[in-house]
């Protein structure tokens, strides 16, 4: 059986933080891709940027779903249950 999210309920109705990952933005520093928080709109930097704030946001806040903030991509990602959603 393929897994599922359990999840689905958290998402909310969000505005991004910015056009860009707040944190990175903060601190002047770079990165390669964004996520969005569907929970609360925070945008942060994804796995592959050294920083990796959308999962560090993920493990302090336990908002568990992301979609791609990147221009042309539609996919979000639970990181509790470690899926990609439709």
């Amino acid at each position: 059986m393929a897994a599922q999210c359990t999840h689905l309920g958290e998402i909310r109705h969000v505005t991004p933080s910015g056009k860009g990952c707040k944190e990175c933005l903060e601190m002047g520093d770079r990165w390669v891709h964004l996520r969005l928080c569907l929970s609360c709109g925070h945008v942060g930097c994804c796995d592959s940027s050294k920083n990796k704030h959308a999962s560090a946001h993920f493990r302090h806040a336990k908002h568990p779903i992301v979609k791609s903030f990147e221009p042309g991509e539609d996919w979000r990602w639970c990181y509790v249950d470690e899926v990609f959603l439709d």
